[in-house]
């Protein structure tokens, strides 16, 4: 066998993950981190530039095969086309749904085109995705899928309704495929950040000046506890001392009242 043919089925029998929302951010902080685990990659995103520029700086700098998959995921034939690259994937060992996006106000002034948007990018995209890796990773007894969710999704969200929703759902369904998976070697996790320094408040139309510096995290500490939490089998993952505090007096406060809490700091935060 030559050298080449030895070559290409190393990199075929490693390990790979899919990543979406890749280009920025959590997606592309996870990119990093799993390629310096040794992962070759497939990178998803709109933006193909970025993606580009992302895939040659981790082939240089981690060696690793990176496959560039540019999707915009709320369109159903983009979103068809990175199912079947998951479903045809013989050896996918990580599934990372992070593509998502939030708008802010109030909800009865939004653009209903938008919400809907943002519906399928942060569920119908994560659970189409999510069935799509389900049966060959249980086939192969191993696997692991994370679904980047929020601290938001632990009470109501006024002038954030939507985006607290589907994290509500995306916290929900993770823990109900965690008993369904149960035996079969295949774990999943809900990532619920809290603040994260990334484009992702910018995009939502948020002012976060009020916002003090020690709410923060970076992307690298958010994804590095992420993947130690699902090395323990940690179905629920929120990065943070502070950030474990709020989810759980989000989860055990009346829900009038958290919401209501909520609200109040929006009206500070929104730019609407």
């Amino acid at each position: 066998m030559t050298t080449t043919a030895h070559s290409n089925e190393a990199r075929s029998a490693r390990r790979r993950a899919l990543v979406t929302g890749a280009s920025t951010g959590i997606g592309a902080a996870f990119a990093e981190r799993l390629a310096r685990d040794h992962y070759d990659l497939v990178i998803v995103a709109r933006s193909r530039d970025r993606l580009d520029i992302l895939a040659e700086r981790l082939r240089k700098a981690r060696h690793v095969h990176v496959e560039v998959l540019p999707a915009d995921l709320t369109r159903p034939a983009d979103l068809r086309r990175v199912e079947e690259h998951v479903v045809h994937d013989r050896h996918l060992e990580l599934l990372v749904n992070n593509a998502g996006f939030g708008t802010v106000g109030s909800f009865a002034e939004l653009d209903a085109d938008k919400e809907e948007e943002e519906i399928r990018l942060n569920v119908l995209a994560l659970v189409r995705l999510t069935r799509a890796a389900l049966p060959g990773m249980i086939a192969r007894g191993q696997g692991g899928i994370i679904n980047v969710s929020s601290l938001s999704g632990f009470q109501p969200g006024p002038y954030t309704a939507t985006y607290g929703a589907t994290k509500a759902f995306v916290n929900s369904f993770t823990e109900a495929l965690c008993e369904e998976l149960r035996g079969t070697g295949v774990k999943v996790q809900a990532l619920c950040p809290g603040f994260t320094r990334t484009e992702f408040q910018q995009r939502a139309g948020l002012d976060v000046s009020t916002i003090p510096s020690f709410a923060w995290m970076s992307p690298e500490v958010v994804v590095d506890a992420s993947l130690a939490a699902l090395e323990r089998d940690q179905v629920i993952c929120v990065p943070g001392l502070g950030n474990r505090l709020l989810a759980t007096l989000g989860s055990t406060s009346p829900r009038r009242i958290a919401g209501r809490i909520l609200g109040a700091v929006m009206k500070r935060t929104g730019s609407r």
